[in-house]
């Protein structure tokens, strides 16, 4: 944030940008690092870096519920399965 003092001005972030700053800094010196690592490192930072995010799968919108409710169905009646050539032909239909 600059601020105007006398005749000069001051250029002094406020600690909240300057922490912002030195992170997007971080983060782009991390970036430029990782991309000439290996294709195999690389595969393998990112393997590491997904497994110490939190599990992603949350029943917010009721997918998982509705998606354990059709297993159980599927198991209660396999004759309403459909096989993955037929689901594919059933979508390249509707595509015209």
């Amino acid at each position: 944030m600059s601020q105007r003092r006398g005749n000069y001005q001051s250029t002094t972030a406020t600690a909240s940008e300057s922490d912002i700053l030195h992170a997007m800094a971080t983060i782009f010196e991390v970036e430029k690092l990782a991309l000439n690592l290996t294709e195999q490192d690389r595969a393998k930072l990112a393997a590491n870096l997904l497994d110490s995010l939190p599990g992603v799968l949350s029943d917010e919108d009721e997918g998982v519920a509705e998606a354990l409710r059709r297993d159980a169905e599927l198991n209660g009646d396999p004759s309403q399965a459909i096989t993955l050539e037929y689901l594919d032909s059933q979508i390249q239909s509707r595509r015209g």
